[in-house]
């Protein structure tokens, strides 16, 4: 038994449907929260990037549906598990019957692994059994094979980066968490890898785990560490959310805080006949990446032709190429170098500065610098970096991989072309720069 825990799925935007769910003033509350993260993942199968199965509608707008609200391929049934017995009746239940099974935290996963047609979802998001700071790592059998000295966060269950983070600042440590805080600790985040924005000085999440705490397809609960269960504790660091069990409880390294010092970039064409020197200057800071890495930075980014919403705010100038002082093909990026002050960020990315200083990029480009400098990592964490962007939109997804070689290319220029697509695609492309380093 699974306690009462069980729960029939329905798609949160259903209230907006002819049917037994309609209601239209739940309606209206799902659309103004269809766009937060918090609210989509706490829903059994809310998600970052929704399906047009049962799109929200705007009633205020008009909006009347043109189509009938179906669970398209997202589970059927919901263990809402609390405990981790929950877990492992919930995965023999699925076992006993065949049934195809999907495990779910946040429902962040980009690639929708958190769905499955005709499926049984195990949802770990409230089985919460608290969060405790070790000074010095204590492995829980005394694994001799543990070699990490220093503190440690024992994660127990389905908190997010924000509850962590929270916790790591009151004691002024770093943690490697997601660049959004309302990713889940335990889930495909680390154990598909898990990048942030201390990954480059500290290593990916993967690489944070000591030890952790498994449900197994038997459902057994086991502690996988470099002692016991070896190929386990190795198999879950990077081999995929829910591939080899569910993950209930980690524990994570923690490591001194540090100043930072963070650079703000942004440019953006004066009018469409200036594209071409756009992409040129894309193509400069992208080559420049690798140096910059090997210098420390590291950090996040977004640019985009013709984007559905301006990506480069600006305020005292008036030729925005959609009409309102504002760009809708721009750069930006926000990146950051640990132990440095900002006037030493500066002076290491003067070289790049230098080329975009150009006259041929002055003439035609509008640029934007700023250089800050915080105490705490966790004060440059809540002002640049720990932002949860809006989602619930529709979107195909890909991403490219690119290492030294192909950043320094002098074909990335023909590469980022057909990556950006033609401006009428409206394509967006997210940087993700924390390669390098640890």
């Amino acid at each position: 038994t699974v306690a009462g825990t069980l729960i029939k799925n329905v798609q949160p935007a259903a209230a907006c449907y002819p049917g037994p769910y309609q209601d239209d003033a739940e309606c209206h509350n799902v659309d103004s929260q269809w766009t937060s993260q918090d609210f989509q993942s706490s829903t059994p199968i809310g998600l970052s990037y929704p399906t047009e199965s049962c799109p929200v509608l705007n009633l205020t707008a008009g909006q009347q549906p043109t189509q009938n609200c179906t669970l398209g391929d997202q589970p059927v049934y919901t263990v809402n598990a609390t405990e981790a017995s929950h877990v492992s009746e919930g995965i023999r239940f699925a076992k006993r019957h065949n049934l195809r099974l999907v495990i779910r935290d946040t429902g962040h996963d980009l690639l929708r692994r958190s769905t499955g047609y005709g499926s049984l979802q195990i949802w770990i998001r409230y089985l919460r059994t608290g969060i405790v700071f070790q000074q010095t790592f204590s492995p829980s059998n005394r694994c001799s094979k543990s070699t990490w000295k220093g503190s440690a966060f024992q994660i127990g269950g389905g908190y997010t980066w924000s509850d962590i983070l929270d916790e790591a600042a009151s004691r002024g440590v770093i943690v490697v968490g997601g660049g959004t805080p309302s990713v889940g600790c335990l889930g495909g985040w680390m154990q598909g890898g898990g990048h942030g924005p201390a990954a480059h000085d500290f290593g990916l999440g993967a690489d944070q785990v000591l030890e952790a705490t498994v449900v197994l397809a038997n459902g057994r609960v086991v502690t996988a560490n470099p002692c016991q269960y070896s190929d386990l504790f190795f198999a879950i660091r990077g081999g995929g959310g829910g591939t080899y069990g569910v993950v209930i409880s980690t524990t994570v390294k923690a490591h001194p805080t540090n100043t930072v010092a963070a650079q703000q970039l942004s440019f953006a064409p004066l009018n469409a006949s200036y594209t071409s020197d756009f992409m040129k200057a894309v193509e400069l800071v992208y080559n420049a990446y690798p140096e910059l890495s090997d210098q420390g930075f590291s950090g996040y980014g977004s640019w985009a032709l013709r984007s559905p919403t301006p990506l480069v705010y600006n305020y005292n100038y008036t030729l925005g190429d959609d009409g309102n002082d504002n760009f809708t093909t721009g750069f930006t990026h926000t990146i950051a170098i640990f132990g440095k002050s900002a006037q030493e960020a500066e002076a290491i990315f003067s070289p790049v500065a230098s080329k975009l200083a150009s006259s041929s990029f002055r003439q035609s480009l509008f640029f934007n610098t700023t250089y800050s400098s915080f105490p705490t990592y966790a004060a440059y964490y809540t002002a640049l970096s720990g932002i949860a962007s809006p989602i619930g939109s529709s979107a195909a997804l890909g991403s490219r991989l690119l290492d030294r070689n192909a950043l320094t290319s002098p074909r990335l220029g023909e590469t980022l072309q057909k990556v950006v697509g033609e401006p009428e695609e409206y394509t967006s492309v997210n940087i993700v720069f924390v390669g390098g380093g640890q």
